[in-house]
């Protein structure tokens, strides 16, 4: 929610106020997707991202919702919480650490550039929009979004935009057999060094997809 202004532009005093917008219900919401997330995956591990040494009410509502979902989780996740800056180091210098991490949509949205730096660059990461209670679409995309300057030009590294379709393929309940035997194509090709510039390769957007396909078994 884009709450605040600028007061006094363009003089000695000017004054510009950002606030932030955090319910209850929209917090407990994310965390809890989060937790039965974690409970899917085979590490069962979650860290919770906040900053409640400095934003005083909207983390520490944050971390008070944490703790009263604790207990529900107690045996079945490990969870822990870290300071946004204390995270963002850690995602450099320890990235192996994690698995999934919940966080405000700022603090998300720094972390998911700073991951995609870690993996090798945003044309490898993929992403997903959900609405956890399928009321409404979901929208699955690259982290990067669009790239229209590289329109075109055959660099386009189509890593990030194939591992969405995969993520889109298991939220809607495909065979999940498929969406393996994708991702496994895809970390083959770029195992085998078979990837696109942005990522130390030399194919083009389309000798990417000649590399992949030879190696799909569905």
């Amino acid at each position: 929610v884009d709450c605040g202004g600028r007061f006094k532009r363009g003089t000695p005093d000017e004054v510009a106020v950002q606030s932030a917008v955090h319910t209850r219900k929209g917090v407990e919401r994310i965390i809890r997707f989060a937790l039965e997330e974690a409970c899917r995956r085979p590490r069962r591990r979650l860290t919770v991202a906040t900053k409640s040494n400095a934003q005083k009410h909207s983390m520490v509502m944050w971390d008070d919702i944490l703790d009263e979902l604790k207990p529900e989780y107690d045996g079945k996740v490990e969870i822990t919480r870290d300071h946004i800056d204390a995270l963002c180091m850690k995602f450099v210098s320890r990235p192996e650490e994690f698995d999934v991490v919940v966080a405000s949509n700022l603090f998300g949205d720094i972390l998911t550039d700073l991951s995609g730096a870690v993996c090798g660059g945003l044309g490898l990461n993929p992403s997903a929009n959900l609405n956890p209670e399928r009321n409404f679409p979901s929208l699955f995309e690259p982290v990067h979004g669009s790239a229209p300057d590289i329109a075109g030009k055959g660099v386009a590294n189509p890593v990030a935009a194939i591992l969405s379709a995969c993520m889109m393929l298991d939220w809607v309940g495909v065979d999940p057999e498929v969406s393996a035997a994708t991702r496994k194509a895809v970390y083959s090709c770029l195992e085998a060094g078979e990837a696109t510039g942005d990522v130390g390769g030399k194919l083009t957007s389309r000798g990417f997809l000649e590399a992949l396909l030879p190696r799909l078994e569905i």
